[in-house]
């Protein structure tokens, strides 16, 4: 595993992702695993057929589902982050689950580097969307890197939802912190996905989160 200088994008969720994060994240998932949508969008790619494929996880944080995926079968993967802090709990993971030489830990911004990311057989965007006002460009960057398929996890759109992450957003402006949270329309999402040739499958999730996997046409 590798990796580069964080990039200009990061600052505001450097704010909030910071090593401690990072560190009580590969804790959590020793201690229990995947949480429910981690397991379903895992589902989800294995559905969709990962053997002997390649695995991208945008902002995939310490990369426990293309992780997982790798164990499922794939033959490689790759995390892709804004935030550095996550590389050294990644490597540990990799590591610890044997499978360290297959996967690659790279900080980058799709966005502005997205020649610069391979495409991969199935594309995962974990509670990745909502973390940017960009979140449907991210969408659209992330569908034309998926030769298979794009597996999307967001917040749902209820007004419940918006007052929940409004709270949130409050306290962020109180502690003068930069970073915020979105709420972008699942339609402007699928969408963005419909533009690169990928259609809706299904969708799934929680009361919160919402699950999307698209697929590309044979």
């Amino acid at each position: 595993m590798g990796g580069v200088a964080s990039c200009c994008r990061s600052g505001p969720c450097e704010q909030v992702f910071k090593p401690r994060h990072a560190r009580r994240s590969l804790e959590r998932y020793r201690k229990r695993g995947l949480d429910e949508i981690g397991r379903e969008l895992v589902a989800a790619a294995l559905a969709v057929g990962v053997e002997g494929g390649r695995v991208l996880e945008l902002g995939g944080g310490v990369g426990a589902i293309q992780a997982e995926l790798l164990l499922a079968g794939a033959a490689s993967g790759e995390v892709v982050e804004l935030v550095a802090a996550y590389e050294p709990y990644a490597r540990e993971l990799a590591e610890q689950l044997g499978v360290a030489e297959r996967t690659r830990f790279r900080v980058a911004d799709v966005l502005a580097e997205q020649e610069a990311v391979e495409p991969a057989d199935v594309v995962v965007l974990n509670r990745v969307v909502c973390c940017s006002p960009d979140g449907v460009e991210l969408t659209a960057a992330a569908a034309r890197l998926a030769r298979r398929a794009l597996l999307l996890s967001y917040p749902r759109e209820t007004w419940w939802v918006r007052a929940t992450i409004g709270v949130l957003n409050a306290g962020l402006r109180l502690a003068r912190r930069s970073f915020r949270v979105f709420v972008h329309p699942p339609a402007a999402l699928e969408s963005a996905a419909a533009r690169a040739g990928l259609a809706l499958e299904r969708r799934g999730g929680g009361r919160f989160w919402e699950l999307a996997c698209f697929v590309r046409a044979a």
